[in-house]
């Protein structure tokens, strides 16, 4: 009988730092991190929200408003396209 092979994900590439705001889906957790934009017109910045669909590997547990380290790895779906590599709030 065949063993069914699992594909490693692996990370490479950018690196992000955020806070998880849905966690409604199996597997996924949504991901968002605020960050700043200058507006030269107003010579000041502004606050912007990012956000991204990220896998949940085996053995991380996940609430809403944990802080997660993210990174992106192969394209995993049609939305995700990063994997959480750390919990950083337990």
């Amino acid at each position: 009988m065949k063993k069914k092979s699992r594909k490693r994900i692996n990370p490479h590439g950018r690196t992000f730092s955020g806070i998880v705001i849905s966690r409604r889906m199996q597997k996924t957790a949504k991901v968002a991190w605020e960050r700043r934009l200058y507006l030269k017109k107003y010579e000041r910045y502004e606050k912007r929200k990012s956000s991204v669909m990220a896998h949940i590997p085996e053995g991380i547990e996940l609430e809403e408003g944990d802080k997660v380290i993210i990174q992106e790895c192969r394209p995993i779906s049609k939305t995700k396209h990063f994997i959480i590599i750390k919990n950083e709030s337990k």
